[in-house]
């Protein structure tokens, strides 16, 4: 365990939710608030980049060439929410952990440069989690724990990259060099929802939980990359459906992986049809 002098601590931001006329999404305020949320959410990618500055001054510049960051979330915030970021330095990984402005919990989270980490946040919480037993799922029921997608080729663009800095919480001297910032690499993979997600039923979904790891990083904007997903996890809990599933990466010139994405995703029933006699009762 580390010692509490070693803890550190950022300055309060104010992260922007920029999707807010994504109309029938959770980062839409008339949508999210029929949900019960307080608002349109801000995606929980923005919250990764706020720990940047503290996982440098633990790793150094290796870190994005192969350390990961995986964070679960506890709590939803909305736009312009103040949120502070605290890492603790360990002998294995950091832990990350955010508040808000009265002291409660955000995410949860860990960093390393262990390459990769297993004993990281995601991996422990997804490990933990009961498989979903058969027959029960709905809106994720056509998906099928193994089921792959290959050969999705994706980019961020330098110009995306530019209009994401003028509104990023924290930024460092690297991303000046087209390198990308974890909530772009989430960016990056969730261009492969499309195929990956593709026998989803409708319904409104929130991220529940990120990793970002890189293998022979930094991962770069204006590189094409060669993307294959693959689900790992179908759970449930009273509120939601969840898929597990990761996205590893190759440059579209090579056969080694420089890194991946591992998200749990988060469907409200709530918001499906196929749940609307349990949830209206």
């Amino acid at each position: 365990m580390s010692d509490i002098a070693t803890v550190l601590k950022g300055e309060f931001r104010h992260p922007r939710n920029m999707h807010q006329g994504s109309g029938g999404s959770i980062h839409n305020d008339a949508t999210a608030s029929k949900l019960g949320f307080k608002g349109g959410t801000v995606p929980g990618s923005v919250h990764m980049d706020q720990f940047v500055p503290q996982i440098l001054q633990t790793y150094g510049e290796a870190w994005f060439e192969r350390g990961d960051i995986s964070t679960y979330f506890t709590q939803a915030t909305v736009d312009n929410e103040a949120v502070r970021v605290e890492l603790a330095p360990g002998p294995d990984r950091a832990r990350l952990t955010m508040f808000n402005e009265p002291g409660a919990v955000i995410l949860e989270g860990t960093a390393s440069v262990a390459m990769p980490d297993q004993g990281s946040e995601l991996l422990k919480r997804m490990e933990m989690q009961e498989p979903v037993k058969h027959g029960r799922l709905r809106i994720l029921g056509d998906i099928k724990v193994g089921d792959e997608n290959r050969d999705l080729i994706v980019q961020v663009p330098i110009e995306h990259l530019k209009r994401t800095l003028e509104n990023i919480t924290e930024t460092v001297p690297a991303y000046a060099d087209n390198i990308l910032p974890p909530s772009q690499v989430v960016h990056l993979a969730h261009l492969t929802r499309t195929s990956a997600m593709a026998k989803q039923k409708p319904a409104v979904g929130l991220f529940g939980a990120l990793q970002v790891q890189h293998l022979r990083g930094p991962f770069r904007a204006g590189v094409d990359y060669r993307a294959r997903t693959r689900i790992l996890k179908l759970t449930e809990s009273p509120r939601t459906e969840n898929v597990w599933y990761d996205v590893t990466f190759q440059e579209s010139s090579g056969d080694d992986d420089v890194g991946s994405m591992l998200y749990c995703l988060r469907f409200m029933k709530a918001s499906s049809p196929l749940w609307a006699e349990q949830t209206a009762s």
